[in-house]
């Protein structure tokens, strides 16, 4: 495995930011004439907050399959039913940008522009987690220093600690006032150069990771709290990227639907869950997400199952669509959300006994994920006030606030984190028809074959997919 660090490409347009990619593979590279050695680093912000955000779709990608908003439109799909499925892409992806902000932040110590440190900080935190998230033990500390191709793994736990102190650390650099070079507005995609908005995104991104660990009894919600007061007020404090080449990635699934080449049907465990099925209340959010079907009604795909009228795009059930804000050609991709922050303030609260509290940011987050997507007052009025939803602080519950998580979470690769330490008990969610783990949900999953290939001596032996994180246990 190696990860060199020297070449990357500078930025021309944001229009061309996605060709911006660094040269670094496993093999023996010695010298591209095409490729600039020393970029500067507005070059290196426009490459990596667009990479960032790419890359958590990437892996939303694969997560949204096992939380169940995503199924495969052909029966037996191998991330539907938790088969051994190679993420080397994926895998590959994390690191390159990992790589790119390594650079940067050394680049930025030695021009001593505390700005750009900060920022590669807090991504890479970001990175880091989606990586132990997904699969456990990973490399890191020794991944990036230049001297081996075959780097050891850091334990998940150990990860986790090293992405919270760059969150730390990320935040005491861009309190500092004397950065020498300040981050170019124009270059960075997610907050315009804006200190205070990353800052804010640093305490969003701590309040998550706090939060995961709701399992241990290390738990504080308090510290979840503070960080979340720390963090957005309002739905524009949002960190999104909309800049691509051609289009969302997501549109491009949904395209491909059009094209017939079938990918990005919505499971029915989301939709039963919008459509009124489950709860008994239709929730107007469906309509911002998906198209009705051709029979003019909100139809899932059972994961595992397929299509129940064979592979085919003719709209008997329901897709991912180009006329939804999450996933339109122009539609951002989102990494960390008010709406979000408004739901772990919820539970935190919940579980440090304020009810109160707690139920006020319920209704919030609520609210703030209806009016981000432009679901009409009226209706998000009517839904909000609606007997099941508006419980009163008394009669709330954790289920409650997961429950709609579980819809402003829609494509994150967080939702899987809080799926794991809910222990799947959504309501009406159901093992994928033959699933490989039989009674069990995934909770892992398996290394990919290009870093079983290159490190295999360094990766974890086998592990179920079965077996939980460090973080989703007692």
């Amino acid at each position: 495995m190696k990860f060199n660090r020297h070449y990357i490409r500078p930025v021309l347009t944001l229009l061309v930011v996605t060709l911006l990619s660094s040269c670094k593979d496993y093999f023996e590279l010695k010298e591209n004439p095409n490729l600039i050695s020393n970029p500067p680093l507005a070059s290196f912000l426009s490459t990596t907050t667009q990479k960032t955000a790419l890359s958590s779709q990437r892996f939303g990608n694969t997560t949204s399959y096992f939380v169940q908003y995503l199924a495969n439109p052909g029966a037996g799909g191998s991330t539907d039913t938790y088969q051994i499925t190679d993420y080397t892409s994926t895998w590959d992806y994390a690191y390159f940008t990992m790589a790119d902000l390594y650079d940067m932040k050394k680049r930025a110590q030695e021009q001593g522009a505390s700005e750009y440190v900060g920022v590669a900080n807090v991504m890479l935190s970001y990175q880091l987690n989606l990586i132990a998230d997904m699969f456990g033990d990973a490399p890191f500390s020794d991944a990036f220093t230049g001297t081996t191709l075959i780097p050891k793994y850091d334990t998940g736990e150990t990860l986790y600690t090293t992405a919270l102190t760059l969150l730390n650390e990320g935040i005491t650099e861009l309190a500092k006032t004397d950065s020498k070079v300040k981050l170019a507005a124009a270059n960075d995609l997610i907050h315009k150069g804006s200190t205070a908005a990353w800052t804010k995104t640093a305490y969003a991104m701590k309040a998550r990771m706090l939060n995961k660990l709701s399992k241990k009894s290390t738990y504080k919600p308090a510290d979840v709290l503070d960080a979340v007061s720390k963090s957005y007020t309002a739905n524009t404090d949002d960190a999104q990227m909309a800049s691509f080449l051609l289009r969302n990635p997501w549109a491009t699934v949904a395209r491909n639907n059009a094209a017939l080449v079938l990918d990005g049907w919505l499971s029915n465990q989301l939709v039963n869950q919008l459509n009124g099925t489950t709860y008994g209340i239709i929730d107007p959010r469906v309509e911002k997400i998906t198209d009705k079907t051709v029979n003019g009604t909100y139809v899932g795909t059972r994961n595992g199952q397929g299509n129940v009228g064979g592979n085919n795009t003719v709209k008997d059930e329901v897709y991912i669509s180009l006329n939804s804000p999450w996933t339109g050609d122009a539609s951002p991709l989102f990494i960390v959300t008010y709406a979000e922050m408004k739901f772990v303030e919820a539970e935190a609260a919940f579980r440090a006994g304020d009810k109160a509290k707690a139920y006020a940011a319920y209704l919030a987050g609520i609210r703030a994920n209806m009016d981000k997507f432009g679901v009409a007052a009226a209706a998000r009025d009517t839904y909000i006030n609606d007997k099941s939803v508006s419980v009163g602080a008394d009669n709330l519950t954790l289920d409650l606030i997961f429950k709609e998580k579980y819809v402003a979470t829609y494509l994150n690769p967080e939702a899987w984190n809080d799926a794991r330490r809910y222990d799947y008990k959504y309501k009406g969610f159901t093992l994928p028809l033959n699933a490989a783990l039989g009674t069990a949900f995934i909770r892992r999953a398996a290394y990919p074959n290009g870093e079983t290939t290159k490190n295999g001596n360094n990766v974890p032996a086998d592990v179920a997919l079965s077996t939980p994180l460090w973080w989703d246990k007692p």
